[in-house]
């Protein structure tokens, strides 16, 4: 039997609808899986679970969970998203990244912390210039702006600032955060989407100016086929380079162009409550879809994890590390050592001399 289990928090309407959507299809489809809320006793280095597949919701309030899913990941779990792709990943890096990719984006800085880290003085910070750029930096990004931190969600330390007084104002108040400082995007529209298993789209009009339950539009217009295809086709870019399957991207259209505003939510919203009945059904189709899938493909004994595009090397997409992305992947990496030889040999006249020799 493949077991899938969700690991959650505080959320009450989307885990049991998921569990009870799995169990449901695979007793339609006659296949051997059951879901499960992820129960744990105890945790020993290197055992495996009894979960084929799980999906997180919650590890990046909880170190302790997250510490699970790795663990659960070295011995062939197929954890929901990557745990280790989601420690090393930040908003700022998502954003640097997406400049390489073609995706606009908001002028955005990375800023120091405007305390000293613990554990740290001020000769910790020699490599700093002291004052920073402020000229430079207020020129590139302009006013208004919005001041967040570079790693975080949940519309937490997000402060709007419309000059130079109202900044440090801001700053003053981050103690130990990293912040980054970002160009105000003036939109025509605005779009939530979810994107599940880098390949199902699902595209929500949205309103980030309204109160939290009113930000998901119901009942809005129709979207014009051509922009959504736009829509999905930059969504998908997005995540299949980040490489996350459960995600919602912000995009902010201005004159037309669609501009990556936050992208990096790999356990977005998904109560009914807040995205409303229909968002709901489609993310609880989608997810349980997801989850089969994995369940079913899932290889005994081996890595199941997924990774993105940005593993991929840039010069000849071919894999860094053999098995580091998904089971649609075949193609080997070729050694760099023998292209490294042949290299040298290609180049070496007495190498040439012999094969001449030898023939």
């Amino acid at each position: 039997m493949k077991r899938i289990g969700i690991l959650f928090g505080q959320e009450n309407t989307f885990p049991q609808a998921f569990i009870d959507r799995v169990n449901h299809k695979a007793k339609e489809m006659n296949v051997d899986i059951v879901a499960e809320q992820v129960l744990i006793d105890k945790v020993i280095q290197g055992e495996p679970l009894k979960y084929h597949v799980i999906i997180d919701r919650i590890s990046q309030d909880v170190p302790f969970y997250r510490a699970y899913l790795k663990n659960a990941a070295s011995s062939g779990t197929a954890v929901i998203n990557n745990p280790f792709w989601w420690s090393a990943d930040e908003k700022f890096f998502n954003n640097a990244l997406m400049t390489k990719i073609g995706i606009p984006v908001p002028k955005t800085v990375i800023l120091p912390s405007n305390q000293l880290p613990p554990d740290t003085k001020q000769d910790s910070f020699r490599n700093l210039s002291f004052p920073l750029d402020w000229e430079g930096i207020f020129s590139y990004i302009g006013y208004p702006a919005y001041f967040k931190p570079h790693s975080g969600g949940g519309w937490k330390s997000v402060y709007k600032v419309s000059n130079i007084e109202e900044f440090f104002k801001a700053y003053n108040e981050t103690e130990q955060l990293v912040m980054m400082l970002q160009e105000e995007i003036i939109f025509d529209e605005y779009y939530r989407i979810y994107c599940l298993d880098r390949q199902d789209v699902w595209v929500m009009p949205y309103e980030p100016r309204n109160p939290h339950h009113l930000r998901y539009v119901k009942d809005g217009p129709p979207i014009d086929p051509v922009k959504h295809k736009m829509l999905v086709d930059v969504v998908l870019k997005i995540n299949r380079a980040l490489g996350y399957d459960f995600n919602t991207v912000e995009l902010a259209l201005r004159n037309g162009i669609p501009y990556a505003i936050d992208f990096c939510n790999p356990a977005p919203d998904a109560d009914v409550n807040s995205v409303g009945e229909q968002n709901f059904e489609w993310i609880v189709e989608a997810a349980a879809n997801m989850a089969i899938r994995r369940a079913m493909n899932h290889r005994e004994g081996l890595n199941n994890l997924t990774w993105g595009d940005f593993i991929y090397s840039s010069a000849n997409n071919e894999l860094i590390v053999e098995g580091m992305y998904d089971n649609s992947v075949k193609k080997k990496p070729k050694s760099k050592v023998s292209r490294t030889k042949k290299a040298v040999e290609s180049t070496d006249p007495d190498k040439k001399k012999k094969k001449s020799k030898a023939a």
